[in-house]
């Protein structure tokens, strides 16, 4: 990955923290520590096992060259990347099954902001579920519909996608396991 500008060992340990951070405390942001957040998060995620689906033309040639890209179309794929708002649908995306929930989708959207706190220009979702106390709120740069699209995603708890949000060196996690409501 280091025609990334990412060290495959210490730079991908870190975004693997920074991940386990974000996932247990959903809401909050964690610092991947390398910029652009998503690529050091799928040089940490993809190996020739996960079928991915991205639009980062870069991104996708590392991977390739390195003999770690499996691509997939978005409905079958298991790690999906996408800068902003996709042209592929969120709810079409697997959501595993009830035997098997871990095999629902990981999306990965690339914001150009991410904020924490009560009042943001950007769109807002409260969180509430395992890992918050009480609710919590991210605002992030993606339109209300596609924020609604994946609340829809994640209605079928145990199933659904989970979800990473990032932007500069930073990630936050919206996982399967806690409601989000836009507000």
């Amino acid at each position: 990955m280091r025609a990334l500008g990412i060290d495959p060992v210490h730079d991908t340990q870190t975004a693997f923290r920074a991940l386990c951070d974000a996932t247990s405390r959903p809401g909050t942001v964690a610092d991947v520590g390398s910029s652009p957040a998503d690529h050091a998060i799928l040089a940490t995620l993809v190996d020739h096992e996960v079928r991915t689906w991205t639009d980062d033309g870069e991104l996708r040639s590392a991977l390739e060259s390195q003999g770690r890209f499996d691509p997939s179309e978005p409905a079958e794929a298991d790690l999906l990347h996408t800068h902003g708002q996709p042209d592929w649908d969120v709810r079409e995306c697997s959501h595993g099954s009830l035997v098997e929930p871990s095999e629902g989708a990981t999306v990965v959207y690339r914001v150009d902001g991410l904020e924490t706190g009560p009042d943001s220009a950007l769109t807002t979702v409260e969180l509430i579920g395992p890992g918050v106390d009480g609710t919590r709120r991210l605002s992030a740069d993606l339109p209300a519909s596609e924020l609604e699209r994946l609340r829809e995603a994640q209605s079928t708890y145990p199933r659904g996608v989970d979800a990473y949000l990032t932007s500069g060196e930073y990630v936050a996690a919206i996982p399967r396991s806690n409601d989000l409501e836009v507000v």
